[in-house]
């Protein structure tokens, strides 16, 4: 079946496209379909900003859409960043700045301590019926004290699976632990189960 994508994250379209080929779908950017809009997030959840990035795009282009809201949770810090994962360090902050208050924000806290896990929840929203469906994966970790790897993006230099970063891997080794990998996996079978 073919989706739109609700997404201009370049890197993360790649993502959600390489995990979708993989389970036989295919989706159209907003890039393909001419829509050049930016979507106010501004729910406060993962699985509410998701909705509306889906339901906004769905509107528009009459399709079903596909949608992720993705975040990081940490523990020592109360959850956060949470949904304020892409701009813990300000509205326009790059993902350095992001790591650099998140490296910060943890300075003194001892390994055991620094528990976190990737957040993502992937929407479906079909417009023609105003119904939509909603999966929740997500990949328990740590932050590391420092960036390891070149690969990846956003926190994925600092955030560690037993002794690798989510940048250390390769796509195949992400894909098949990661948060994002997990929710479009459930949402693969929950569309097998519609026969769509």
């Amino acid at each position: 079946m073919i989706f739109a994508r609700a997404t201009n994250n370049r890197k993360k379209l790649a993502e959600i496209q390489r995990i979708l080929h993989a389970l036989g779908h295919d989706a159209k950017t907003l890039d393909q379909l001419g829509i050049d809009i930016e979507i106010e997030e501004n729910g406060t959840t993962f699985e509410e900003n998701a909705l509306i990035k889906a339901k906004t795009i769905a509107k528009i282009c009459n399709m079903p859409t596909i949608s992720d809201d993705s975040g990081l949770e940490v523990d020592a810090l109360g959850g956060r960043p949470g949904v304020y994962t892409a701009r813990y360090a300000g509205e326009h902050a790059t993902d350095d700045e992001n790591i650099d208050k998140l490296l910060a924000s943890l300075e003194g806290v001892e390994k055991q301590d620094r528990t976190a896990r990737f957040v993502s929840c992937i929407c479906l929203y079909f417009p023609d019926t105003d119904a939509h469906i909603s999966c929740v994966g997500t990949c328990e970790g740590y932050i590391g004290f420092e960036r390891q790897g070149d690969g990846g993006f956003g926190y994925d230099p600092v955030f560690m699976v037993g002794d690798k970063s989510y940048s250390q891997m390769n796509a195949q080794e992400k894909d098949s632990i990661s948060h994002r990998g997990k929710a479009m996996r459930m949402m693969a079978e929950k569309i097998k189960s519609l026969s769509l």
